[in-house]
């Protein structure tokens, strides 16, 4: 595992071995970084990261400069493991070890990036309720984005507020934004007035 970008490009990280995880791959994560390069400064971010597993795509994003950051696993070796790297790079990363769900019915924040990687394997009403949850208690900041990563078995082009989807090989980026249909009819209106 290694971050591609920012402070520390390049800088190999070895979480242990028995740790329950499927980490998003080198690719899937540059592809994804390039998208939200051409959305956001990412100085200015402050980024949930759900199911966060090894700390993957926190550490990606606190070497780019995004602060704060809150990781959510409910491994113990997970949260460990984060916060081990967290002391050494001195990041300003949050972990904490809780039940997703759990977590997001008594969360209270506003973020501009938050970052779903459930179990692949988890029911797909499950994926589904993350979503609900994350846009009923308004987690997510007015201009943020929600991405979902999950199989390409997993379909969530239905939901409310979902904008757009990204497929790397058995990977799928799912993007969620307040209001995306809303913003397109707006844009039409300004353009019939003038």
């Amino acid at each position: 595992m290694r971050i591609i970008s920012g402070k520390y490009k390049g800088r190999r990280l070895s979480p242990p071995k028995n740790l329950p995880v499927r980490p998003t791959t080198d690719m899937s994560k540059e592809a994804l970084f390039n998208i939200l390069n051409n959305h956001f400064n990412f100085a200015e971010l402050s980024v949930l990261d759900l199911f966060s597993g090894t700390g993957n795509i926190s550490f990606e994003f606190a070497s780019r400069g995004s602060e704060p950051i809150v990781s959510v696993d409910a491994d113990f070796g997970c949260i460990a493991f984060i916060k081990k790297i967290t002391n050494e790079f001195e990041f300003n990363i949050t972990a904490i070890k809780s039940d997703v769900f759990k977590f997001l019915e008594k969360a209270k924040g506003d973020f501009d990036i938050i970052f779903a990687d459930p179990p692949y394997g988890m029911e797909q009403k499950e994926f589904e309720k993350i979503v609900q949850l994350i846009f009923e208690n308004e987690l997510l900041s007015e201009d943020g984005m929600m991405i979902m990563e999950h199989s390409k078995h997993t379909k969530l082009e239905h939901l409310s507020n979902f904008s757009f989807e990204k497929n790397y090989g058995g990977s799928t980026f799912s993007f969620f934004e307040w209001e995306s249909d809303q913003n397109n009819m707006d844009e039409e209106d300004v353009y019939e007035e003038e």
